[in-house]
């Protein structure tokens, strides 16, 4: 109905200059309307300009006045003749309309406000305020002395009315065929085909997006990292057991058990099962021995090992629990070099903030094989740095407890500009290796890093909780590039 009025309206008149107006001849809500004109002038049937005006409404508080009077009309309705007493008159009128009265009343000079006692000083008085609100609610205008004053008073607020005036377009017609979207069968066998109109093709329009799967970020930098170890010829270690013993996590790698890293704050201790049964004795002797007293050049830590240390069960808080497993396994089979790896989650009792979380993700690499020095580990980490886009590397001596020696790796980010580290490094000791049963001139070397670092690096994350955690944005797994060969670019 409302298409028809405008489109009819303009068949004998050449403009409709606004549409608030037009509106109202026609008996039409003026959103309806200008949605239609809005829609005409989209397929050029008229030609819409905007008009644009500044109106005023009452506000929340104005409208209170329109309908009840103003505040210091009401209290000078409520003084009797002969006077009230504050207290008296503040509890009849509540305190809101109490204070504001107040101040317009004296400052009307309406009221006379002694210490205890409240009276009239004038016989009566009009609600001017009132009569100002209800005459801008009917659309009328008013000075610009009394707008002033509604404003300073915040009765009432301005507001952009938009309308339209409307002129004929280039395909304008008294009345709007809607047109086909298909060809139908019906259409072709009747004949109605050669009448209709069709709606133009849209090339530029985008099509529905495809459903499916998104891999998260960690997952991508991930699999590149596996391609990486895969081509310079390691072996992935089994890493699905989260839970493990305190004796493959911190024992077997020659770590005290007093070290600080043993400790409740930073470790999770499961409460069912807490301990472990199944450890290879003859194993857990050696490495008792190597604790208590030594062995092998070493002197040990010389303290009493217990054996229910060993056994409580924890979350792993490294990846290299696994390789302590494997190398074991290692030792029990005739000698044979070995490269493993393993990208998988660790758990520690950390605070949470922007760069920590209680569990994470550790990239770990180890090499086995005969007479390795501290020169091999430094080669092996420039190949593997630089297959991720990082070739600077600089080296800083660190300790480990199960390495020795031990070293941080620092490399250069071309994007960032500066030396970031990277990873730590280092050479297994012989306490760790020797009562395991491997060869003495066996040696090991190896590494790790965090996956969540270089994927915050790659992606642009500032806060690790972004990027994994039940915080994460599901829009933006679905948004995030194609991972990139050399990360570090």
């Amino acid at each position: 109905m409302a298409e028809e009025a405008v489109l009819g309206f303009l068949e004998n008149n050449d403009e409709i200059r606004d549409s608030g107006e037009f509106a109202k001849e026609k008996g039409f809500g003026h959103q309806e309307i200008f949605n239609v004109i809005k829609s005409l002038n989209g397929f050029q049937f008229v030609v819409a300009q905007d008009i644009k005006k500044e109106r005023w409404q009452l506000t929340n508080e104005g409208k209170t006045y329109a309908a009840n009077g103003s505040p210091e009309f009401q209290l000078f309705m409520a003084v009797p003749p002969e006077g009230i007493s504050r207290e008296a008159l503040q509890k009849r009128l509540g305190d809101s309309v109490f204070k504001i009265g107040c101040q317009q009343a004296i400052k009307s000079k309406w009221v006379e406000m002694g210490k205890s006692q409240v009276s009239r000083k004038v016989p009566h008085v009009n609600d001017n305020v009132k009569d100002l609100l209800v005459k801008i609610n009917n659309g009328e205008a008013l000075n610009q002395e009394d707008m002033n004053a509604l404003k300073r008073r915040k009765l009432i607020s301005s507001q952009v009315w938009t309308g339209y005036s409307v002129k004929k377009g280039p395909k304008y017609a008294p009345t709007r065929k809607k047109p086909a979207t298909d060809l139908t069968r019906e259409n072709l066998q009747s004949g109605e085909w050669k009448e209709l109109e069709f709606k133009g093709y849209n090339f530029s329009a985008k099509g529905l997006p495809t459903e499916g799967g998104y891999l998260h970020p960690l997952l991508k930098v991930r699999r590149q990292m596996q391609m990486i170890f895969l081509q310079m010829g390691f072996e992935e270690m089994p890493t699905n057991n989260y839970v493990e013993s305190s004796f493959w996590n911190f024992d077997a790698l020659f770590q005290p058990q007093q070290h600080p890293a043993r400790d409740s704050h930073d470790t999770f201790f499961l409460r069912e099962p807490s301990t472990t049964r199944m450890l290879p004795e003859d194993y857990v002797e050696r490495v008792k021995q190597i604790h208590e007293s030594g062995g092998h050049g070493s002197r040990g830590y010389g303290y009493d090992w217990k054996r229910e240390e060993a056994n409580k069960n924890l979350l792993r808080t490294h990846t290299t629990a696994v390789s302590s497993r494997m190398l074991y396994a290692l030792a029990k089979k005739p000698f044979e070099a070995k490269k493993y790896y393993s990208i998988d989650r660790v758990f520690r009792n950390e605070a949470v903030d922007r760069t920590h979380l209680a569990e994470f993700h550790q990239i770990e690499g180890l090499i086995c094989d005969r007479g390795l020095s501290l020169g091999d580990l430094q080669g092996v980490l420039h190949d593997f740095f630089s297959r991720l886009g990082m070739s600077k590397l600089r080296f800083k001596p660190a300790y480990n407890p199960y390495t020795e020696p031990s070293m941080e790796i620092f490399g250069y980010h071309e994007g960032l500009k500066k030396w970031v580290e990277v990873g730590n490094s280092g050479m297994f000791r012989p306490e760790m290796l020797l009562p395991m049963g491997l060869p003495e001139d066996v040696s090991v070397i190896a590494w790790g890093l965090s996956l969540e670092r270089p994927t915050m690096i790659l992606y642009g994350y500032n806060n690790i909780r972004d990027l994994f955690g039940h915080k994460v944005d599901l829009g933006l797994i679905k948004k995030n590039p194609i991972c990139r060969i050399g990360l570090w670019h």
